[in-house]
């Protein structure tokens, strides 16, 4: 296993400590997180560690694949790890920050949608010799999803203080972007998906 594969696995438990940080019952144990008022926000210490947890795992998911290209150490190992990792790492955490009331629904939602039906036509043209390449749109929904995650789990801060949900505007143009970049992945692979009609 080299050090990209390893950072890789690291993601993965770094997204699997965060899960049980955001939803183990530590209340029917008698524990909890302190609450500090922030300027006039309350600010929960379990979600400001999960947001520096989140942002750590975000780091890897930037630094495996820069240390793989660079070094020539990208595998079919890696790149399967890989794909699990950032699906366990950012679906997870914002199926979880739906349910428990910081971001819409509708944001997770799209999302794991999306990466259904993207990752399906990864599949297929996989399947017939072809390799997809990420594409601007994709780039862009994945850096608005990250920072506007963090932004969330940091209460907003400091864009909460000027009346500003950027962390929402984040999410919700991450939505758009899913969406767009779904399209665009169909389009450039239609003739793969449908070989008859393109003839």
């Amino acid at each position: 296993m080299n050090l990209p594969t390893k950072l890789t696995v690291l993601r993965l438990i770094l997204s699997l400590v965060i899960v049980g940080l955001l939803c183990f019952p530590f209340h029917a144990f008698g524990l909890t997180f302190p609450v500090f008022d922030f300027y006039g926000v309350q600010v929960e210490l379990q979600y400001i560690i999960a947001g520096v947890i989140f942002i750590v795992a975000s780091l890897t998911d930037w630094l495996d694949g820069y240390i793989a290209r660079k070094y020539n150490m990208v595998t079919d190992t890696g790149k399967m790890l890989d794909a699990i990792a950032d699906k366990a790492l950012v679906n997870t955490v914002l199926i979880i920050l739906a349910a428990q009331g910081f971001v819409h629904v509708i944001v997770p939602v799209v999302i794991v949608l999306r990466d259904i039906v993207v990752n399906a036509i990864k599949m297929e043209a996989a399947g017939k010799g072809k390799v997809v390449a990420a594409i601007g749109s994709g780039k862009l929904k994945t850096a608005s999803l990250m920072v506007g995650t963090t932004l969330a789990f940091f209460y907003n801060i400091p864009f909460v203080f000027l009346h500003v949900s950027v962390d929402q505007f984040l999410l919700y143009f991450a939505c758009i972007m899913s969406i767009i970049s779904a399209v665009q992945y169909f389009n450039m692979n239609k003739d793969i998906i449908f070989p008859s009609k393109a003839k």
